[in-house]
C-alpha cells in the first residue's frame, strides 16, 4: 500500500506570526511611546488657538494678519506629510518618527521668540514640516504591529492620544497664557518639549518588520519579531522555513503608485475624507476661542469653555475605539462624521444666540464625533495600502487633507461676514456630509491582514 504524501506545513511569515500575538507589554510600550509623540503634536495644534486669541488683543495692529499664520502652520504640514510618509518607507518609520519631532520642538520653542506675525508665520511653516510628517509615520509604524484582531482599536487608542494633548493645550490656554501679555510666548515654550522627547523615540521604539524585511533586513526583522513573542510567550518557528517566504524586495515606491491597479477608488475616497475633515476640524477648533471671546464672553471665560468641550474628545476615541471592531471601519467613520455634521450646525446657532448651555452641549458633541471620526480615519488609512506603499499612501492623504486646512482659517473671517457663526458652521456640517459620503465608497477591512 502506497502511503498518502503528506504536505510540509508551511511556516508563517514575520508578518502573520504579528498578527496572531496578543497583545502584550511590548505592544503598550510601543502604543504609550508613539501615543506621548501624537499628544505634544495635539498641544502644539490646540496652543495655537489660545495663541491667536491672545494675538489678537495684544498685537492688535497686525490682527489682519494672524490668520495666515495659522495657515503657514498647516501649509508646512500640507508638505511635511506628502515627504514624511516618502521618507518613511526609504529611510524607515521609527527614523523619521524622531526627526520630525525634533524639528518641530525646536521650531515651537524659536516661534515664542518672534516679535512679529511675519517671522511667527515662517517659524510656524516650519513647525508644520515637523509636524505634518509624524502623525502618519506614527499610525503607520502602530499599525503594522499590532495584532490583526484589534489593529484598527490599538490605532484609534493611538489617536486617542490626541485628546490628552489638546487637553493640556486648553489647560495650559487656561492658566498660562491670560496671566500676562507674553503668556503665549511661556506657551509655545512648553510646546517645545516634543524636542527632548525626540531622544527617547530614537533609543527605545523598534522600527517596523515590514520595512526592514522590504530593506532585506532580515536579521532585524527576525529579532524584532522574536522579542515581541517572548513577550507573548510564544515559541518561533525555525528560521529557515521563514526565511524561505520572505518576499522578494518590492519595486520602489512612488505616488503614480497608489493610482496604480486597485487602488485609484480607494486612493480618491480617503483623500476626499481627509480634506473634508481637515476643512471642518481646523476651520472650527483653530478659532474657536477667537469666536467665543467675538460672541461677548470674556477671555478667561471662553478659554474655560474650550476646556469643557476639549474633555469630551476622550468618550469620542472610547466609543470609536469599540464600534470599529464592531461595525467596522466604513460604518464608524461614516457614522461619526455624519454625528459631527448636525453638532456643527447646532453649535452654530448656539454660538449666536448666545446660550451658554447649547455652546457646551453641541460643542461638546462636535468634539466627541469628530474626535471619534479622527481616530476612525487615521485606523483604516494605513490599512488601504501595502506595505511598500503605506507610508507614501499614509503621507499624501494627510497632506491632501492639510490643503483643507490651510484654507480653513482663512475662510473663517469672510464666512462670518457674510452670515455670522451659523452660516460658518452650516458650512462645516455640509463639508462633514461630503466626507461621509466618500467614507462610505472604502473597502472594509475589518478583521483582514494588512496587504504586503
Amino acid at each position: 500500500m502506497t502511503p498518502v504524501p503528506t504536505s510540509t506545513p508551511v511556516a508563517p511569515t514575520r508578518s502573520e506570526r504579528l498578527d496572531e500575538l496578543p497583545f502584550t507589554s511590548k505592544h503598550r510600550r510601543l502604543l504609550a511611546g508613539s501615543g506621548i509623540g501624537w499628544a505634544l503634536d495635539a498641544l502644539d495644534v490646540g496652543l495655537l488657538s489660545f495663541v491667536i486669541a491672545q494675538l489678537m488683543t495684544v498685537w492688535s495692529d497686525q490682527a489682519g494678519q494672524l490668520a495666515w499664520v495659522a495657515s503657514a502652520g498647516f501649509a508646512g504640514m500640507a508638505i511635511g506629510a506628502a515627504v514624511g510618509g516618502s521618507l518613511a518607507d526609504r529611510l524607515g518609520r521609527k527614523t523619521v518618527f524622531a526627526l520630525t519631532l525634533l524639528l518641530y520642538g525646536l521650531a515651537t520653542g524659536l516661534s515664542a521668540l518672534s516679535w512679529s506675525v511675519g517671522v511667527l508665520l515662517v517659524l510656524r511653516f516650519v513647525v508644520g514640516l515637523g509636524l505634518g510628517s509624524e502623525l502618519p509615520v506614527a499610525s503607520t509604524l502602530v499599525s503594522e504591529f499590532s495584532p490583526r484582531r484589534i489593529r484598527g482599536r490599538v490605532v484609534v487608542l493611538l489617536e486617542a492620544f490626541w485628546a490628552v494633548g489638546s487637553i493640556g493645550a486648553a489647560l495650559v490656554g487656561y492658566l498660562v497664557i491670560p496671566t500676562s501679555d507674553d503668556g503665549w510666548r511661556w506657551a509655545l515654550l512648553i510646546g517645545a518639549a516634543p524636542a527632548l522627547y525626540a531622544v527617547f523615540v530614537r533609543l527605545r521604539m523598534p522600527e517596523s518588520v515590514r520595512f526592514l524585511e522590504s530593506k532585506g533586513r532580515h536579521d532585524g526583522a527576525e529579532r524584532t519579531v522574536r522579542g515581541f513573542e517572548q513577550a507573548a510567550g510564544v515559541a518561533a518557528p525555525t528560521v529557515a522555513a521563514e526565511e524561505a517566504r520572505v518576499v522578494e524586495k518590492p519595486a520602489r515606491a512612488s505616488v503614480g503608485r497608489l493610482f496604480g491597479a486597485g487602488m485609484a477608488r480607494r486612493t480618491v475616497a480617503i483623500w476626499v475624507v481627509w480634506f473634508m475633515t481637515n476643512f471642518s476640524y481646523y476651520g472650527a477648533f483653530v478659532w474657536l476661542p477667537s469666536l467665543l471671546v467675538a460672541a461677548g464672553f470674556p477671555l478667561v471665560r471662553s478659554f474655560g469653555y474650550v476646556l469643557i468641550i476639549t474633555l469630551a474628545q476622550l468618550p469620542g476615541y472610547a466609543a470609536s475605539a469599540w464600534l470599529i471592531e464592531k461595525w467596522g471601519r466604513r460604518g464608524t467613520l461614516a457614522t461619526f462624521l455624519l454625528g459631527s455634521a448636525v453638532a456643527a450646525v447646532f453649535f452654530g446657532f448656539g454660538a449666536v444666540s448666545g446660550s451658554v448651555a447649547q455652546i457646551l452641549v453641541a460643542g461638546m458633541a462636535l468634539s466627541f464625533f469628530n474626535l471619534g471620526a479622527w481616530g476612525a480615519l487615521y485606523a483604516v488609512t494605513p490599512e488601504l495600502y501595502p506595505t511598500p506603499l503605506r507610508g507614501t499612501g499614509a503621507g499624501w492623504a494627510a497632506g491632501v487633507g492639510r490643503i483643507a486646512s490651510i484654507a480653513a482659517p482663512l475662510s473663517v473671517p469672510p464666512l462670518i461676514a457674510l452670515g455670522g457663526p451659523p452660516t460658518l458652521f452650516v458650512v462645516f456640517g455640509a463639508v462633514f456630509v461630503v466626507g461621509a459620503v466618500a467614507a462610505t465608497m472604502l473597502p472594509e477591512l475589518r478583521g483582514t491582514r494588512l496587504a504586503e
